[in-house]
């Protein structure tokens, strides 16, 4: 299967790996800063240094620990993550952690806007079906939600209706569990939101979900989306 084609802003800012060289491949949904849940999550899922760990961005902001998860996230040669679009909200200015560094933001700024490997792309917003995926520029891959216009929880989503060829790692849309289709997983669970925090076992073709204990900001239930589907047992 050919490398997918990237919007000349995002083309630089793809990351290809080969999934082949590791044992394992793990992908993790949005963490939003819930570090106890993120070092639960390790654990259960147990990755060893051969084993490869994906975040779908969103590794900051709205909750406690923004810092720690970077730091976690940093120090591991095997994690990789794409940016989210709180991550862009840092460079861009707009929003601010005081606790992080300016290494951190540095760090953070070289962040992928997309991952792939055969098959497979992980990126945080999504892929909007009726648009190819070369027009698609950085606020696209970071931001799509909704068919229509604008950052939408009314729907349809783009999920629904996207065919591939690529299987699409998302967050971004908080789900009240993962959303499972042909061609795109949805893994944000609204961790911050008193949600879960979950993983996606690529080789097992498993889900690894913890409950997050405390709830750090409150949601909207019209703003957590019922996947039409049901989740994987």
């Amino acid at each position: 299967m050919p490398v997918p084609t990237f919007h000349p802003d995002v083309a630089d800012q793809h990351l290809r790996v080969n999934i082949n060289e590791w044992d394992g491949v793990y992908v993790v949904g949005d963490v939003h800063g819930c570090l106890p849940a993120l070092e639960r999550l390790v654990d259960r899922i147990d990755p060893s240094d051969d084993d490869l760990v994906v975040f779908v961005g969103d590794l900051v902001r709205k909750g406690p620990d923004s810092k720690g998860v970077v730091d976690f996230v940093r120090e591991r040669d095997n994690f990789l993550t794409v940016r989210g679009n709180n991550e862009e909200k840092l460079i861009r200015g707009t929003k601010e952690i005081d606790a992080l560094t300016d290494d951190d933001l540095a760090w953070i700024e070289s962040l992928p806007v997309a991952i792939s490997w055969e098959g497979a792309l992980v990126v945080h917003g999504g892929v909007h079906p009726d648009v190819p995926l070369e027009e698609h520029d950085v606020e696209a891959l970071e931001n799509t939600r909704a068919m229509n216009p604008g950052d939408s929880y009314d729907g349809p989503f783009w999920f629904e209706q996207y065919d591939g060829p690529d299987r699409v790692f998302f967050g971004h849309t908080v789900m009240a569990h993962p959303a499972i289709y042909r061609y795109a997983m949805g893994l944000d669970t609204g961790a911050v939101y008193g949600g879960a925090l979950t993983a996606y076992d690529l080789h097992a073709d498993e889900l690894v979900s913890v409950d997050v204990e405390v709830t750090h900001e409150s949601r909207k239930d019209s703003k957590i989306v019922e996947p039409r589907q049901p989740a994987l047992a």
